[in-house]
């Protein structure tokens, strides 16, 4: 099922044996768009402490609680690796990460051949497969601006994901600048490129196309007759087939 990131950040988040703190972000790879960790504020143990979590140590999600269940222990937060908020995180952390919590190094299995731009989302010069990773944070991205063919249209809102394999599927458009209005979806892989510097979004479509887009209600639920109609306006191959 498809969630909104903002929703998300206004859950719990409870280890095996007790409730730790709250999600303070995602962060997102910018090559493939996958949530690759979730930053936890745990709260008063120190004060102010954030730890990373893979989305693969999340057991299950209360929505109505709403809470996401750890299988982790209280003892593996309180002794995960310390991250700096204020710098990039690098492949060395990483692995400090995965020895500590026994996690899989996903990026062993993401090979030149899974990794092409495009294939989930634009080139915005990370890489995929050599150096340290790029990471990009989800609250920082909200109120990015739109860029279409023609001229500024809109702000990025929110993200929707897979909640099965936290893969970002949808970009939530706001498409007015400052007051609420229509909301649309754009796909990563419809994106040109991201300027990260100038906090801005450019699409290959003019503003038309976006404005006339089908409307995204955030109360309904995203369906597959609701994509199949996006798609088919685009006319982009459906990623389901």
């Amino acid at each position: 099922m498809l969630r909104s990131l903002e929703n998300l950040l206004k859950l719990r988040v409870a280890a095996m044996d007790v409730e730790m703190g709250r999600a303070a972000d995602f962060l997102f790879d910018d090559w493939e768009w996958n949530i690759r960790y979730l930053v936890v504020d745990v709260g008063d143990w120190p004060v102010g402490r954030r730890v990373l979590i893979s989305p693969v140590s999340i057991a299950r999600a209360d929505w109505g609680g709403p809470t996401l269940h750890l299988n982790l222990s209280k003892e593996q937060l309180v002794e995960s690796p310390g991250i700096d908020a204020d710098a990039p995180i690098s492949r060395q952390r990483e692995k400090e990460l995965a020895s500590h919590y026994v996690w899989p190094m996903y990026w062993e299995s993401t090979t030149p051949a899974t990794a092409q731009p495009g294939a989930h989302g634009p080139k915005t010069g990370a890489s995929a497969v050599e150096g340290d990773p790029r990471f990009r944070s989800a609250n920082e991205v909200f109120g990015y601006g739109l860029r279409a063919s023609d001229g500024d249209i809109g702000h990025v809102a929110d993200f929707l994901l897979n909640d099965e394999d936290w893969r970002i599927l949808y970009m939530v458009v706001d498409t007015r600048n400052w007051l609420p209005g229509r909301h649309v979806l754009i796909a990563p892989m419809w994106i040109q490129n991201v300027r990260w510097d100038e906090r801005m979004v450019h699409v290959g479509l003019s503003r038309r196309e976006v404005e006339g887009s089908p409307e995204y209600d955030p109360v309904t639920p995203v369906n597959r007759d609701y994509e199949t109609e996006l798609y088919n306006y685009y006319g982009r191959p459906k990623y389901w087939s």
